[in-house]
Formats: C-alpha cells, sequence, structure tokens
C-alpha cells in the first residue's frame, strides 16, 4: 500500500485514534487471593487478558511458579527443561509468574501452557493502574490456541510474589472470576460488535468462526427468552476539511458521516471503505426488521449465508446478493432496503447515528474502539473469542440457580428447519430439503436420499447427480407418460443433465416434442419398435 492510499488510511485511524483517546477504556478485572505465605495473604485486583480463556463463574487454586530463566516466557521452557506441570497426578495447577516485556504477551502465555501451567501472572513493570493485555496486530499464530486464562499483577504485588518465591516460600494464589460479571437476574443482555469485512485477515476469519460456530447456541439462548441479543458496528466520520477529498469519498457514505477503512488497504483494487458500510447497514437492518416480527435470532442467519454465498474474493458482495439472502429467510427485502436509505444522501442516517452514539462508554462500560467485542451484562468481555468460552461468561451472567439447562448440557437441536424451511432449497414433490438441523444452527447442504448425491449450492438449487438419479423426481427432467408407456429425458448412464431422447427435441426440463410427428402417433410406433 502506497501514496494516496496509505496517507487515506491513516486519516481514518487517526481519527480513531483520537476519539479513542478521548473516550473511556474501561479495564475489566478479577481478582486473585494469595492464600500462603501468612505475610501476603489478601485479596488483590488484576486485570484479565484480552486472550485465553478466563473462567467466568468459577475459580481456579494453584501454586505459584516463578522460573529460574527464561523469566519474561519469550523462548520456549523445553530449552531449559522447565516444566509446570504437576509432580504426580492429581497434583494442584500450578501458575506461572513471569515478567513483562520484550514479547508480546500471548508468547508468553503460549510458551506457558505448552510446559503445563494452568495459568500465567504476568506482573506489570512499572507502577501504574492495571491495563488490559491486549492481542497483537502481527505474530498471532498462537492466538486461537491458547486456551490457558492469563492476568496482569500490578508491580507491587509481583515484586513480593517474586521475593517469596525467590526466598523458597510455598505460594498458593486463587484466582477468581466469580465477580467479574455482573448477574442480576434471569436474563442476560449482551451485544456483539463485528463487521461485514471478510477481508481483514486473521481478525475477520476469527469474527466468522465464532458465528458459525455459536449461531446455535446463540438462536436456543434467544427463542427461549434466556438473553437479550443485539449487533453492533463500528463507524468513524470524516474530517470536515476532507470530506469531499477522493479518500474520503471511497471510505464514506451520507457526505462523510459513516466511514470504514477500506478492507484491502488499497484503493486500487477491490472493493471501498463505504461498500463496508453499507453492508454493516444491510446487516443491523436486517436485525431490525428480524425483531420487529419477533424473530431477532434470524440476523445469526443472515450474517452467517452472507459470508457464505457474498464473498468478497468471489465479487458478490453486493447489495443483490445480500437481498437474495434476505428473500431467502423470509424477511421483508423492502423494508430493509428503507431502513438503509440512501448512502449518498446529505443528511443522518438513523441506524447509523445511533451505532455511533452506543460506542460510547456508559456505566461501567467502558467505549468501543476495537473488533471484534463483546459485551456481557454492560461488561467488555475479555477472552477467547470461542463457543465454549463466551458461553461460560454469558452463563455465568445469570443469577444463580437461574441459569438454563444449556448451561449445564449442549445435548440439543435448534430446529431451525421448522421455520420457512431454514431458507434451504426445498422439492416440495418429493419432499425433499437441502435443511439440516445441527448443534450449530442449521446448514443448506444439498442431501443424499436413497443413496443418490444432490449437488447444488444448496440455498437456491440441488439436482439428483450419478446413478439412480432418475428414480428421485425423474432428475427433475421432463417425462410424460401415453397408454401406460412413459418417455424421459433422464438416464441413468450420464450422472447430471436432461436430454430428450431420439426422436424428440426441446431443453429436456421443462418440454420435449416430437420432431414432425403428432406425439400420439409417435408413441404408437414405440409401442411396436419398443415394447
Amino acid at each position: 500500500m502506497r501514496g494516496p492510499a496509505w496517507r487515506a488510511l491513516l486519516v481514518v485511524l487517526a481519527l480513531a485514534l483520537a476519539d479513542a483517546a478521548a473516550g473511556r477504556f474501561v479495564v475489566e478485572k478479577n481478582s486473585i487471593q494469595v492464600t500462603s505465605p501468612d505475610e501476603l495473604k489478601g485479596k488483590y485486583e488484576c486485570a484479565i487478558g484480552n486472550f485465553g480463556v478466563p473462567q467466568y463463574g468459577g475459580t481456579l487454586h494453584g501454586w505459584v511458579e516463578y522460573p529460574r530463566t527464561n523469566r519474561k516466557g519469550c523462548q520456549s521452557f523445553d530449552q531449559f527443561d522447565i516444566s509446570f506441570k504437576p509432580k504426580k497426578a492429581g497434583g494442584r495447577p500450578n501458575f506461572v509468574l513471569l515478567d513483562r516485556g520484550e514479547c508480546f504477551f500471548t508468547i508468553k502465555a503460549w510458551n506457558a501452557q505448552n510446559a503445563g501451567a494452568a495459568a500465567v501472572l504476568v506482573v506489570d513493570d512499572k507502577s501504574e493502574p492495571l491495563i488490559t493485555m491486549d492481542n497483537p496486530e502481527e505474530g498471532k499464530e498462537h492466538l486461537e490456541n491458547i486456551t490457558i486464562p492469563s492476568v496482569l499483577i500490578t508491580k507491587k504485588l509481583g515484586d513480593q510474589l517474586k521475593k517469596s518465591a525467590e526466598a523458597g516460600d510455598m505460594l498458593s494464589v486463587l484466582l477468581d472470576w466469580r465477580e467479574s460479571l455482573p448477574h442480576p437476574d434471569e436474563r442476560v443482555e449482551y451485544e456483539f460488535w463485528t463487521n461485514s469485512n471478510d477481508e481483514c485477515g486473521p481478525k475477520c476469519d476469527m469474527q466468522m468462526d465464532f458465528v458459525k460456530s455459536f449461531r446455535g447456541t446463540a438462536q436456543v439462548l434467544e427463542k427461549k427468552g434466556y438473553t437479550q441479543f443485539t449487533p453492533h458496528y463500528i463507524t468513524w466520520y470524516c474530517p470536515e476539511a476532507f470530506v469531499t477529498s477522493k479518500q474520503c469519498k471511497s471510505q464514506c457514505i451520507n457526505h462523510g458521516r459513516y466511514c470504514a477503512p477500506d478492507p484491502e488497504q488499497d484503493f486500487s483494487q477491490g472493493y471501498d471503505g463505504k461498500d463496508v458500510v453499507v453492508q454493516n447497514l444491510h446487516q443491523i437492518c436486517a436485525f431490525k426488521i428480524a425483531n420487529e416480527t419477533g424473530k431477532p435470532w434470524l440476523w445469526w442467519d443472515y450474517v452467517h449465508d452472507f459470508a457464505l454465498r457474498c464473498p468478497m474474493k468471489d465479487k458478490k458482495y453486493t447489495h443483490d446478493c445480500a437481498s437474495d439472502v434476505i428473500k431467502s429467510l423470509g424477511l421483508d427485502v423492502e423494508k430493509v432496503n428503507k431502513c438503509v436509505g440512501d448512502p449518498d444522501a446529505d443528511e443522518e442516517n438513523e441506524i447509523l447515528k445511533a451505532e455511533q452514539d452506543a460506542q460510547i462508554g456508559h456505566g461501567k462500560r467502558g467505549d468501543v474502539t476495537i473488533l471484534p467485542t463483546l459485551v456481557i451484562n454492560s461488561r467488555q468481555y475479555r477472552g477467547k473469542l470461542d463457543k465454549v468460552a463466551v458461553l461460560k461468561a454469558i452463563c455465568s451472567g445469570f443469577e444463580e440457580t437461574t441459569e438454563p439447562a444449556i448451561c449445564l448440557s449442549e445435548d440439543i437441536q435448534t430446529n431451525e428447519c421448522l421455520d420457512n424451511n431454514g431458507g434451504c432449497w426445498l422439492d416440495k414433490a418429493n419432499n425433499v430439503t437441502a435443511c439440516k438441523d445441527t448443534f450449530r444452527g442449521r446448514v443448506c447442504e444439498c442431501p443424499i436420499v436413497k443413496g443418490v448425491k444432490f449437488v447444488g449450492d444448496g440455498y437456491t438449487h440441488c439436482e439428483a447427480s450419478g446413478i439412480g438419479r432418475c428414480e428421485i423426481g425423474n432428475g427433475g427432467c421432463w417425462q410424460d407418460t401415453k397408454d401406460g408407456k412413459t418417455i424421459s429425458a433422464c438416464s441413468n448412464e450420464v450422472s447430471e443433465g436432461c436430454k430428450c431422447p431420439a426422436g424428440f427435441k426441446g431443453d429436456g426440463v421443462k418440454s420435449c416434442e416430437v420432431q414432425g410427428l403428432q406425439l400420439q402417433e409417435h408413441m404408437g410406433k414405440l409401442r411396436v419398435q419398443l415394447w
């Protein structure tokens, strides 16, 4: 990326950073209780890392080890023959105490996990208020595989623990996440701040993987009234001095009011930032209309299906493709279009204006400045964006004893195919459908019926293929019966397609007509020649 594209991106990012700096970032915390030695006993605060899997709603008790070398954890502990695995089966887990600096927090956690640590305590290297250990923009190859919790502790507490460890004391601590999320009642409210852009690398992949895996669970929770879910999308405005510039025009809609960075960070190719804003708006409006019809959970299907059917790489990231997905889910396209409005209008868009207002923190929730962000009961979730980890966090948001069954068991079915066939292909005449219910939500997949495989996209069409296909709906081909005799454009000798039999002409699907003879006369000849 060079020249104008780079400078334009800087304009938007500089604005985003300025907004973030002027806002309020809230550090989400849990507690760490030192249970031994006696002189350090007490409860302290620590900051939850924005990666790994915090044990929301629970506790974890373990021994603390401060390694004799590699104390910043930037190298593999195997190189130093160090292991944090319990010495005997059934032993209490070990937490590793590491110093801050020299490498990403995620590298420290990854190396500690590989050495058998059950949790990581990172000691701040300066006396300051606790901060959130965030994901790096680079070096993310281990990020999705980190499954242990990580916390940042103050320099003061860390120095005390290190001194005690070096003196040979037995260090025992309890990590406690039970109050990390408020749990006031029988319903959990949560928000997911996301993006329709599918070309932003690992971050986009992570968001879509989460939508795919969590979709079924989210829909069950919503349908039964256990949760109230709201999706959100971040946009920025273009500084007034740059509104008429080529850069802002390509990244913004509504005369510079709502902007997003260029997907490829290069204005010379692909889609522009304004395309992302428009598709974000489609997704918000799809949720709004679905919510008005009492089916807010359809948002999960829309986002999932749009990503599959309308990807940027296939040049299908368009209004028409979005409309096709909306129709397939039984939503009113005209209402969605009215909600989206005119992206070229020099006026506020009510929906996007509300989204920008919602980005500002309130109560104990800080400003939303990064994607993706999950907010549960007005607290920003910290940790891995993973189905099991997120479900555990949501479940910890219920008042004790009011948790739904899904918090105790995942043995459920979503039954999405019962409503509008899940927006999938359906052959009513032969009662064949591409809709399949799974724990993760319905999928539109062409089926196998009586050993015959159907092929197609699963959404708009499926057709029988291979040997035996003519036994099911005549393979979708034309056929006619006269005097008890049937002629067909389907042949089991070929795996697909329809072809009128000899002496007939037509497309083989809707019609076949006798060439030069009436059908009745030809059928008479067929009786003599063939039967």
